[in-house]
């Protein structure tokens, strides 16, 4: 997986094939299997490169389908569904093997003025004052450490804690998950790249809040965990390398399916995005083998 920010820019760099159709190379990985959150900012790319430059994304609305293989490019073919006044709308097909792996929908919208609202940030505290997640495995003994660091560096995560467990004990909201998340590196002041970043980073941790009431991780043995679907919302502009809290919830599981939303803001306090996604949190025999 990409090691630093000028990595992550090179995977979001798709090779033209011919009009609405592009490809995508992968990354040196141990992976077998794509990370869903590669395939979204993708596609998403793709996707930003066929509407008008003074359009940004608004939202995205997609599913994983199958499990990507992590050996060879993925094909991305856009269809322009809508192009109005202010608005455009695309579709996304991502392919290996002659097999769709990934579904997105992407609206775009050149900027407007509006009413404007936001609930607000919960107390946490700074980035500098939390704990980085390679710190917390290592401090833990946990297994997967060298592999975080192979796998995920080019972001930086802190964690802040969850519900119990540097959150408060909470019966009403039992699977709460914060953390502080910024790409780590440089990322060129374009609205898009930001954007595409941001995507790649949301699908790390998001369905780990539905573990947190039954004491398990996306690591744990016993689990088989995968992303099924995922939305975002673009309330405004932000950078993916300046920090975002993460404020993550499940507000249900059930059917082997966990939900998860989650609030993201800056640190100055403003609500940038929201995010939601459904996840496989399937109950298995021995080793977490990933994958619906």
């Amino acid at each position: 997986m990409p090691q630093n920010a000028a990595e992550l820019l090179d995977l979001l760099d798709l090779e033209t094939i011919d009009v609405n159709l592009f490809r995508g190379r992968q990354p040196d990985t141990a992976r077998q299997r794509v990370f869903g959150g590669q395939v979204a900012a993708q596609a998403f790319v793709a996707a930003a490169r066929t509407v008008e430059v003074d359009r940004f994304a608004h939202s995205l609305h997609a599913y994983f389908l199958r499990p990507g293989d992590s050996r060879v490019p993925i094909v991305y073919d856009v269809q322009r569904l809508r192009d109005g006044r202010t608005f455009s709308t695309r579709r996304v097909v991502a392919r290996q093997h002659g097999r769709d792996i990934f579904y997105a929908t992407i609206g775009f919208q050149a900027d407007e003025d509006g009413f404007t609202h936001q609930v607000g940030m919960p107390e946490v505290p700074p980035p500098a004052k939390a704990v980085p997640v390679i710190e917390l495995l290592r401090s833990r003994g946990e297994s997967d450490v060298e592999a975080w660091a192979r796998e995920w560096s080019a972001l930086d995560v802190r964690y802040v804690g969850v519900t119990g467990l540097g959150l408060p004990a909470d019966d009403v909201h039992p699977a709460r998950a914060r953390m502080w998340v910024r790409v780590d590196g440089e990322v060129p002041d374009d609205r898009v790249l930001q954007q595409a970043a941001f995507v790649y980073a949301s699908d790390l941790t998001l369905l780990g809040a539905t573990l947190v009431p039954h004491g398990l991780t996306l690591n744990s043995r016993g689990v088989q965990p995968a992303s099924l679907d995922h939305t975002i919302w673009f309330h405004e502009a932000f950078r993916a390398d300046s920090w975002w809290l993460y404020d993550q919830e499940s507000p249900a599981a059930g059917g082997a399916r966990g939900l998860a939303v989650a609030g993201v803001h800056t640190e100055d306090g403003r609500r940038v995005a929201t995010v939601a996604q459904e996840g496989l949190i399937r109950r298995v025999t021995g080793e977490n083998v990933g994958g619906p």
